[in-house]
C-alpha cells in the first residue's frame, strides 16, 4: 500500500505515534488509509448536510475494512458571490481546492480518497485532483436541493429570486410577492433545483465513472443519497484493493462521452472550462475542437430549467443519468466505472419502462436537432466563444442589435436598474476574463435581470466573462482572445452593430478593419484593479478560456 511508507518499519515509529494521537488502532495500522475530502460548510446551502454524508462515508469504509480520515477543503456558493467582488474568487477557488486536495493526499500518502463535493467549481476542482493524484478515487456529490414552492407555484432559486427581481422593480410583482418568493425558493439542503453548473458536472461525473449511479439526481435530504454515500465507502476499498485509478476511467474516449451528453442535456456553458481543464490535468488532447465536432452531430435530447419547467427532480423520476446513458449508448465509447462496470451495463439499471420519454427525450425525436451548447466564432471571439442554445428561444437564433458598451458588471446592472437598456441593444461587458477580471466572474445578475425585465428576446448580452448556467436568454461568454488581451471585445464602441448567429455559429462586429487598426492605435487596457494576494497571483498565471482558464 502507498501508505506503507509512512507507518512500516522501525524508522517510522515516530509517524505511528502520531497517527495513534489522532485515534488510529495498531491494527487499523494494517488498513488502507482513505482521505475523505470533505467540503461541509455551514455558508453553502449544496453543501450544509454533508456532515451527515461524512458520516455514511466513514461506515461504509470502515465496514469495507479501511481507515478513514476526513480532512476539510473550502468552498464557494456563486449565489452567495454573484454580482459582487466575491465572485472574482469563484473559478480560481476550483485551482486552490485541487492544490489542497493534491497536498494533504500526497504529504500524508494516502492510499484512496473520497471526494465530496456538490456546487459549482468544487466538482471540477475534485476530478482534476483526481486526474493529477491517480490514487483510487471515487466522487460523492450531494445532491439537489428540493424544488421551491409557493402558492402553488413550483419555484427554483433562479425564478424564484434572481429573476424575481427584475420582474419587482418592472412591476410585474409587489414586494410582498418578491419577500415571498425569497424565503421559498431554496427550501432545504442541496444544489440549485436546474441544469446549472453544479448539477451539470454532478452528471457528468456520474457519466465518466466516476460517482456511483443515481448520485448525481438524488436529492441531498433523501435516503437514497445517503446509501450512496455508505456504498461509495465500502467501494472505495475494494477499488483500493484492485488498484483501480482515475485515468483507468478518465480516458479520451470517455471526455468525449462526457461532452457528449453535455451537449446532449444542454447543460451549464462552465463546463466547457472545466472539461478543458480536466483534460489537461490528465494529459489528454482536448480542445474545443472536439466540441464544434460533436455538437455537430449530437441533438439536445434533455430540457430541464432553466430551459424548461422541469428540474432535477424530474430528471431523477424520469430515470436520471443511467436513463440518459441508454438513450444515448450508441453514440457512447464502452468504458468501465469506478464498480469495474461497464457502460453498458451501468445503463441497464434503468428499464425502458422507467425512462421517461417525455423528459428524456429519444435521439429520434430530440426538443432540438441541435446540440444544447454551442461554440461561436468570427472576428469578436476567433479563437471561440460558448452559448447556451438550449436557453435561447428560436426565434433569436440570428440577431442584429447595437452596443452597448460597459467595462464592468457593476456598470452594466446600473444601466439595467435605471432602464437603460432597450429592444434591439446588444449589452457589452468586457475586462471580466480570467486575467482581466481577474476571476472571470459569472454574468447571472444581468442576464437575470435583462430576463425579469421582459428583454430576454430582445436584447443580447456578451462578454468575456462567464455567466451561470441558470442563465437564459441570447447570451454568449468566454470571447476569446478577451479585452485584457487584446480582444476586439475591447474596441466595440456604442452604436456599433454586432450580429450573432447561432444557425451558422458565429458572432461578427460590423466595423471594418481599417477603423478597427486606427482603434487599435489608441487602446490601452483597462488596468487591474488587484495588485496583491491570491487573485494577483491568478491574473499572472491564468491562460484564457479557450484553454480552460487553467493555471
Amino acid at each position: 500500500m502507498r501508505s506503507d511508507c509512512i507507518k512500516k518499519g522501525v524508522s517510522r515509529t515516530p509517524h505511528r505515534s502520531l497517527l495513534m494521537a489522532t485515534g488510529v488502532s495498531k491494527k487499523a495500522m494494517h488498513k488502507p488509509f482513505i482521505g475523505i475530502a470533505s467540503s461541509f460548510s455551514d455558508l453553502v446551502p449544496g453543501h450544509i448536510g454533508i456532515r451527515d454524508l461524512e458520516r455514511q462515508i466513514e461506515k461504509g469504509i470502515h465496514s469495507g475494512g479501511g481507515q478513514s480520515f476526513i480532512f476539510g477543503i473550502p468552498a464557494v456558493c456563486d449565489g452567495i458571490a454573484m454580482g459582487h467582488d466575491g465572485m472574482r474568487y469563484s473559478l480560481p477557488s476550483r485551482d486552490l481546492i485541487a492544490d489542497c486536495i493534491e497536498t494533504v493526499a500526497n504529504a500524508h500518502q494516502l492510499d484512496g480518497l473520497v471526494l465530496i463535493s456538490n456546487c459549482d467549481k468544487i466538482t471540477p476542482a475534485m476530478l482534476i485532483a483526481s486526474a493529477r493524484l491517480n490514487i483510487p478515487t471515487i466522487i460523492v456529490t450531494a445532491g439537489p436541493m428540493l424544488d421551491g414552492e409557493s402558492k402553488c407555484e413550483k419555484l427554483t432559486m433562479i425564478k424564484g429570486s434572481f429573476e424575481a427581481v427584475g420582474k419587482y422593480r418592472d412591476g410585474i410583482i409587489t414586494e410582498e410577492r418578491l419577500l415571498e418568493l425569497e424565503e421559498a425558493s431554496c427550501p432545504s439542503a442541496g444544489s440549485c433545483q436546474g441544469l446549472y453548473t453544479a448539477n451539470t458536472m454532478a452528471c457528468l461525473t456520474e457519466i465518466m465513472g466516476m460517482s456511483l449511479p443515481f448520485c448525481a439526481t438524488s436529492a441531498a435530504v433523501s435516503s437514497h443519497k445517503r446509501r450512496i454515500a455508505f456504498e461509495s465507502g465500502m467501494q472505495i476499498v475494494e477499488m483500493v484493493n484492485n488498484n483501480k485509478r482515475p485515468l483507468d476511467i478518465i480516458t479520451k474516449d470517455n471526455l468525449r462521452n462526457a461532452i457528449i451528453a453535455d451537449l446532449a442535456m444542454g447543460g451549464s456553458t462552465n463546463s466547457f472550462l472545466h472539461i478543458l481543464a480536466l483534460a489537461n490535468a490528465a494529459n489528454i488532447d482536448i480542445s474545443l475542437k472536439d466540441f464544434e465536432e460533436l455538437s455537430q452531430k449530437i441533438p439536445q435530447i434533455l430540457k430541464l430549467e432553466p430551459s424548461s419547467d422541469i428540474t432535477m427532480s424530474g430528471f431523477y423520476q424520469a430515470g436520471g443519468v443511467s436513463g440518459l446513458l441508454k438513450v444515448l449508448l450508441n453514440e457512447f465509447s464502452e468504458f468501465k466505472d469506478v464498480e469495474g462496470v461497464t457502460l453498458r451495463k451501468t445503463s441497464e439499471l434503468v428499464n425502458n419502462a422507467y425512462i421517461d420519454n417525455s423528459v428524456i427525450h429519444n435521439t429520434s425525436n430530440p426538443y432540438n436537432t441541435k446540440p444544447g451548447l454551442g461554440i461561436l466564432r468570427g472576428n469578436i471571439s476567433p479563437n471561440g466563444s460558448v452559448i447556451k442554445i438550449s436557453a435561447v428561444d428560436e426565434k433569436c437564433y440570428e440577431f442584429i442589435g447595437k452596443a452597448k458598451v460597459f467595462d464592468s458588471e457593476e456598470e452594466a446592472m446600473t444601466a439595467l436598474e435605471n432602464d437603460l437598456i432597450k429592444e434591439g441593444d446588444v449589452i457589452v461587458i468586457r475586462y471580466e476574463g480570467p486575467k482581466g477580471g481577474p476571476g472571470m466572474r459569472e454574468m447571472l445578475a444581468p442576464t437575470s435581470l435583462l430576463v425579469g425585465k421582459g428583454l430576454g428576446t430582445k436584447a443580447a448580452l456578451i462578454t468575456d466573462g462567464r455567466f451561470s448556467g441558470g442563465t437564459r436568454g441570447i447570451c454568449v461568454g468566454h470571447i476569446c482572445p478577451e479585452a485584457s488581451d487584446g480582444g476586439i471585445i475591447g474596441l466595440i464602441k456604442d452604436g456599433d452593430v454586432i450580429e450573432i448567429n447561432i444557425n451558422k455559429r458565429t458572432m461578427d462586429l460590423k466595423v471594418s478593419e481599417e477603423e478597427l487598426e486606427n482603434r487599435r492605435k489608441n487602446w490601452k487596457p483597462k488596468a487591474l484593479t488587484i495588485s496583491s494576494g491570491y487573485l494577483a497571483k491568478y491574473a499572472r498565471t491564468v491562460q484564457d478560456a479557450s484553454h480552460g482558464a487553467i493555471v
